[in-house]
């Protein structure tokens, strides 16, 4: 494997594939073009599948967690403790994405990168324990290039696991007290603007929390700027264990052709770090909804993205992207189950 295996070619999509379900969608039942975005959501599918009659039945959910040694900043209105705490959460059933994921039939797992506190062996969670969290990005770089490759191929390593398992859809999440300043701090670089542009609440954040959150964002900008000449060295001194994984993820699964679902705010970033890294896979990633982060409209803009729904979500932990499961898999149900014109004997309109 390449040491630099992120900048391998991801997968064409099929234009065989495509055709065929351009061209059932126009036998269908229905006045052409009446089922809006859901018919361009189909055949989308259908050519990264690969087949004319796409199915999103197995879900792979992989939540990444790590600690953010920024928050030592006092840009978060929670503790560090929380990360560990709900890595328990996860596992035990009680979190947002363990209900959806029970709801999705999906699998889901759990991978620690490394939280500020020590944890004890969790049966369900995959311990990697890449260090304590991030050092604080406002005083040096977050991550060594040894921890940041680390990561990258944590996220990989589950989207091989996940193609193992015969997945149709991966869904990334994030835990990580903090990562909403990582985040920011990425966006900025990536989008060139200031942080009182893209710099919101978090989980909880006052208007003078966020204005501080957004002084130290462009205080660590202007700390590193002479040694953020790419996206990896961006990711290095400003990010996130948990953001290096979705990224990892993100370009493997578009090199070994798995269809992506991407979540929130943080998530969203580190779509675009992907996109920057490695271009060809933007194609396999389908975004799920703008969330609440003011910095997320910008970032989805940046990258053409169309969010599925709007919902005023800010929680991670990939429920966004849980929740817009079902619109993807109606969407396959309607364009592979109704009838044609000719076999329900219903008349076209006319040429």
């Amino acid at each position: 494997m390449s040491l630099h295996w992120w900048q391998g070619a991801c997968q064409p999509s099929d234009r065989v594939a495509r055709s065929k379900a351009e061209a059932r969608q126009q036998q269908l039942t229905k006045p052409t073009g009446s089922l809006g975005r859901l018919e361009h959501i189909a055949i989308h599918l259908a050519a990264l599948q690969g087949r004319e009659r796409p199915g999103l039945e197995k879900l792979w959910i992989a939540i990444f967690a790590g600690d953010h040694g920024v928050v030592a900043e006092g840009v978060s209105a929670y503790p560090q403790a929380v990360t560990g705490q709900m890595l328990a959460n996860f596992v035990g059933g009680g979190a947002a994405i363990s209900v959806l994921a029970r709801e999705l039939d999906a699998a889901l797992e759990v991978i620690d990168l490394g939280t500020a506190e020590p944890l004890t062996q969790l049966p369900g969670v995959r311990h990697l324990h890449v260090g304590a969290g991030t050092q604080n990005f406002a005083r040096e770089p977050a991550m060594t290039l040894a921890q940041a490759l680390i990561c990258l191929e944590a996220g990989r390593d589950s989207i091989e696991r996940a193609r193992s398992a015969g997945c149709d859809l991966f869904v990334g999440g994030e835990m990580g007290i903090g990562n909403t300043t990582a985040a920011a701090a990425l966006a900025c670089w990536l989008l060139e603007c200031p942080a009182s542009e893209l710099a919101g609440p978090g989980t909880g954040l006052d208007p003078a929390g966020v204005a501080h959150k957004a002084r130290v964002i462009d205080a660590a900008l202007a700390l590193h700027r002479q040694r953020l000449d790419g996206p990896l060295e961006a990711l290095l001194h400003l990010g996130g264990f948990e953001i290096a994984a979705l990224v990892g993820a993100y370009v493997a699964a578009a090199q070994q052709g798995v269809v992506v679902l991407v979540d929130g705010f943080i998530c969203s970033v580190a779509a675009l770090l992907a996109v920057r890294l490695n271009p060809g896979c933007r194609d396999w990633l389908l975004f799920a909804h703008h969330g609440a982060e003011p910095g997320h409209v910008r970032v989805l803009q940046a990258l053409g993205a169309e969010p599925l729904l709007e919902l005023g979500l800010r929680l991670g932990e990939g429920s966004g992207a849980a929740l817009a499961v079902p619109l993807l898999r109606m969407a396959c149900a309607l364009h592979g189950q109704m009838a044609t014109f000719a076999e329900a004997a219903v008349a076209e309109k006319p040429a």
